[in-house]
């Protein structure tokens, strides 16, 4: 077996309570590498088309890659869980990063594949070869973090690791996210749902393994000198003020989207700001397992109506639980996401939820009766608060709010549709896509719904590396070689915060794969595996029937031009803009023009056994 992997895989049958171990089948590491790659190979080997995702039926799949629990930089923690979406009905993904992954992989799998559903409440006790089910009725409508505390204290080992779900996955809350560390959270397309779905609160591990790689020397020499390079300019940002850098960026450049996209600009940006929060809240900054990088910043209130709250704090969270509800009190916003936290939804998710019901209720949609009595003007932080607390225990309105924006405003109708900022069910993150032409194709493809963690397309668009108001052929290239780099980042599970300091990109991430495992893999082959673990998910959403009509964009991205005085007033894209982008992009992927991966394609790719699936849309 290559080194690196742990070379098991653990089948946990929840229904039965069951367990057994089968060795990872060598071809599929080197193929879909690991993480999500290969989390989205065995969920299609593990069930059925057309499953439903709170079914017993949908396997949630758990999974780490070939470098975790190694000491490489931001490479030895991460994990990642793969299911069909309650959001989307498509491919379901997060990743998480801290100590839980090194941990998981120490006991010796490569990934778990949870099936079935308990008939009460348990959490899984993975502690090397020990595999056991216990009751976890004591455990239900805590936190993830006061889960995690009783289970330590339970199993009695403060060093046990635990991933879990608070009361919104217990809930079906289809943002529900799974927490481990008590801070890091496997956020998006509503995996702890799918958790919940099972009776499973949570997954507890203990690994005493250690994990071997091909050339130890080598190896260290490698990781010296990524040290060295994680303390260098291209991760300044993440160690100094953190992604919420980006705040005063955005802003200047118009792309911000502000109050549920009716601006792209937010007056309060000062106030909000990295630098902002750093001066008057971050009380320190730490790092996950083997991270040279430090970008944890811990967030403290000292006073005021929120004093003694405390959590970690990112860009994404602090956009959408502050200018998209057109809040300017960091205070409010650290409070906001601690109960995202509390309860386990996404904070991304959880914010631009308020964010529509905010726009709702000023349109006259949603009444203050319909709000339960909250006055749910755009600014106001009680309202917030108010509205996540609704949303985590499904009360009142917060019962329809939990349902994500989609379906929320299928619900709620009269108009609110045009309210709610989503694709393929899944609510946008903090870049406007209106003036970001790129980063828009980007979000229409992913595979996960609205994201930018999927391609990073953004980039070319906030740096300037083209015109990023003009929608024009070429973009589709550009996006698909980001998310073929991004897929192998999320398949290695290494941190993207650290992808600046992979200078030659394929060729360090291949050497790194190549001293960890003993493969003689080239850098051909590693672009191929990225390319291959995107068709991949492509398959995987086409077998569940997505296709190009669902690679579309919000309806006010596409028909409210940005009113803001400034560089990017008047900008939106027009369905001309998105057809034209649509088409370059399967074109570069070689696709069908619907958006479906050809047999050609998937034959020179090596995956001829996935061919049915593309053969009956092409009937």
């Amino acid at each position: 077996m290559l080194h690196g992997y742990a070379g098991r895989i653990l089948h946990v049958d929840l229904t039965t309570g069951k367990t057994h171990v089968e060795p990872l089948n060598e071809e599929y590491a080197k193929k879909y590498i690991g993480g999500i790659g290969l989390g989205m190979r065995l969920w299609l080997d593990h069930s059925k088309p057309g499953v439903e995702p709170l079914s017993p039926e949908n396997p949630l799949i758990l999974t780490t890659g070939p470098i975790s629990g190694t000491v490489w930089p931001t490479g030895g923690n991460g994990h990642a869980f793969v299911s069909k979406s309650p959001q989307s009905y498509g491919v379901g993904e997060a990743k998480s990063h801290g100590s839980f992954g090194t941990e998981l992989k120490r006991a010796g799998y490569d990934a778990v594949i949870f099936k079935g559903k308990a008939e009460k409440p348990v959490y899984v006790w993975i502690d090397d070869d020990s595999v056991q089910l216990l009751d976890a009725s004591h455990l239900m409508g805590k936190s993830p973090a006061d889960t995690e505390d009783a289970i330590r204290e339970e199993l009695g080992d403060y060093y046990i690791r635990v991933a879990a779900i608070g009361l919104a996955g217990e809930k079906l809350v289809k943002i529900a996210c799974i927490i481990n560390d008590k801070t890091r959270a496997a956020g998006r397309t509503g995996m702890g749902a799918v958790m919940g779905s099972k009776n499973l609160k949570a997954i507890a591990v203990r690994g005493t393994r250690d994990i071997t790689v091909a050339k130890p020397e080598e190896f260290m020499e490698y990781v010296k000198e990524f040290h060295e390079r994680m303390k260098g300019p291209a991760t300044q940002k993440y160690r100094t003020l953190g992604t919420p850098e980006n705040v005063l960026v955005h802003n200047a450049l118009h792309c911000m989207p502000t109050r549920n996209y009716n601006n792209a600009t937010f007056e309060g940006a000062e106030r909000v700001s990295g630098e902002a929060l750093n001066d008057r809240y971050v009380a320190k900054v730490i790092g996950c397992s083997s991270c040279a990088m430090r970008c944890e910043h811990i967030c403290v209130v000292a006073e005021g109506p929120y004093k003694g709250t405390m959590t970690r704090m990112e860009y994404e969270p602090l956009w959408a639980l502050g200018p998209y509800c057109g809040i300017d009190r960091l205070d409010a916003i650290i409070k906001g996401m601690d109960l995202c936290n509390y309860y386990g939804m996404d904070s991304i998710s959880a914010g631009v939820i308020v964010g529509f019901a905010m726009d709702c209720y000023e349109k006259g949609i949603l009444t203050e009766k319909d709000m339960d009595g909250i006055d749910a003007k755009f600014g106001n932080h009680e309202a917030l608060v108010k509205l996540l607390e609704k949303m985590g225990k499904r009360e009142g309105i917060g019962d329809t709010l939990a349902e994500g924006v989609k379906v929320a405003a299928e619900k709620i109708g009269n108009g609110a549709e045009k309210l709610a900022l989503h694709i393929k069910g899944v609510e946008v993150t903090g870049y406007d896509l209106r003036c970001l032409k790129t980063a828009a194709l980007g979000f229409a493809v992913s595979f996960r719904g609205a994201d930018h963690n999927r391609h990073g397309a953004y980039a070319f668009d906030v740096k300037g590396k083209v015109n990023r108001l003009k929608a024009e052929k070429g973009r589709g290239k550009l996006v698909k070689d980001m998310e073929d780099m991004y897929t192998l980042i999320d398949s290695f599970i290494v941190c993207k915060f650290s992808r600046g300091t992979y200078y030659k990109e394929l060729e360090d991430m291949t050497k790194l794969y190549n001293l960890v495992t003993g493969a003689e893999m080239t850098t051909q082959e590693m672009k191929m595996a990225g390319e291959r673990i995107n068709n991949l998910a492509r398959v995987f959403n086409v077998r569940e029937g997505l296709g190009r009509k669902d690679d579309g964009l919000p309806w006010k991205v596409m028909n409210q031009p940005i009113t803001d005085e400034g560089p990017s007033k008047g900008a939106y894209v027009t369905q001309e803009e998105l057809d034209l982008l649509l088409d370059d992009y399967y074109e570069a992927r070689g696709w069908t023009r619907e958006g479906v991966p050809t047999v050609a394609k998937l034959k020179e790719l090596g995956m001829d056994d996935l061919i049915h699936i593309v053969e009956k849309t092409e009937e």
